[in-house]
């Protein structure tokens, strides 16, 4: 009987080294099917961000703030932020009562009134405006003096059609 328990022992102890065996086998080959996706993801959103990154600076290549040739121009004023003085400027335009003066078009809905504004470089400025319910863009040149005034020159000018 001695002899027979041990065999059963022996037997068992096999059964469970060989499940025990298979079931980590089974579970490298999961965890190697999920590190391959993984890698994958990885390797999708590396390229996404790549691609977010140059889209990025083709949206910043016409910008004030990237432009040095174009902030060289400011330097003698001692402005910390050109754009943001710029920007501040044209948006006291809409302080005017009624539309804003830079808008060649009479609100229909209300006051047309600049809402978004981006500085080019160091003499042009394109401009969404809108009264609500129409809307059109602006291209403005500007002038900002030593005397730290700016003026603004509309120079031309699309409202956008409503169907």
């Amino acid at each position: 009987m001695k002899k027979y328990l041990y065999l059963y022992l022996f037997i068992f102890a096999a059964l469970i080294a060989l499940y025990q065996f298979v079931s980590a086998n089974k579970m490298i080959d999961a965890t190697n099917t999920k590190f391959a996706k993984l890698q994958t993801q990885i390797e999708t959103l590396e390229d996404s961000i790549q691609k977010a990154t140059i889209k990025e600076l083709d949206l910043k290549y016409f910008l004030l703030e990237n432009n040095d040739d174009a902030l060289t121009n400011f330097d003698h004023l001692k402005l910390e932020n050109p754009t943001r003085y710029i920007e501040d400027k044209l948006i006291e335009t809409n302080e005017a009562k009624g539309d804003n003066p830079l808008v060649p078009y009479e609100g229909m809905e209300g006051d047309f009134k600049i809402n978004k504004i981006k500085v080019l470089n160091h003499k042009w400025i394109i401009a969404d405006f809108s009264d609500g319910k129409y809307w059109g863009e602006l291209l403005i040149k500007y002038d900002l003096k030593d005397d730290l005034g700016v003026d603004f020159t509309m120079m031309d000018h699309l409202l956008y059609r409503r169907d």
